[in-house]
């Protein structure tokens, strides 16, 4: 085999690697498309995590500016982004409703303990129907709801309080400020 012919696959491959390095650069892995932005949340009849008897559906949601987070107890990033969720829930007077994704309800009512409870009610989506009618890859993500329900923003990874300042509050802000020129003074 002569020099000559390894340059052919070297240059190949070599054309490959820039073109990839180059798209990753471009594309941010956290900037997903969401279909549902603007659309009313997906419907759905599901248990609470705290009363399995109790069957919540896209109107508990409605009423006022919220965050519903998907998270699991298997989500190691879940457990990272717990502290922000528990401070937001805390000191920005926003609801956080909960979405418990493929999990096991045992051990999501065990986690809650043991890390607190930032969600005003958890939905367990223990087969995940409504993670895939929200088009989730996988936990944490974090969706900005509008008093009537419909997602408005939607966030794929930890939720940092860089990311609710710099990206969630804005969006929150401008809900707010909406909501606020509708209300009669």
């Amino acid at each position: 085999m002569n020099a000559r012919s390894l340059f052919v696959p070297l240059g190949i491959f070599l054309a490959l690697v820039v073109t990839l390095a180059v798209g990753f650069r471009l594309d941010d892995p956290h900037k997903l498309p969401s279909e549902l932005i603007d659309r009313p949340f997906p419907a759905f009849s599901l248990p609470s995590l705290a009363d399995q008897a109790q069957t919540l559906t896209e109107a508990s949601l409605t009423g006022e500016i919220a965050l519903v987070n998907v998270w699991a107890t298997w989500c190691a990033a879940c457990v990272i982004e717990h502290p922000e969720l528990m401070r937001i829930a805390r000191e920005e007077g926003l609801p956080i409703y909960g979405i418990n994704y493929n999990d096991d309800v045992d051990k999501a009512r065990q986690w809650l303990v043991r890390y607190d409870n930032p969600y005003r009610t958890v939905i367990v989506d223990g087969e995940g129907r409504l993670a895939i009618d929200l088009g989730v890859y996988g936990a944490p993500e974090t969706f900005v709801i509008d008093e009537k329900g419909v997602i408005q923003y939607r966030h794929v990874g930890v939720v940092s309080r860089d990311i609710f300042d710099t990206t969630l509050r804005p969006v929150i802000d401008v809900l707010r400020s909406r909501q606020a020129a509708i209300e009669p003074s």
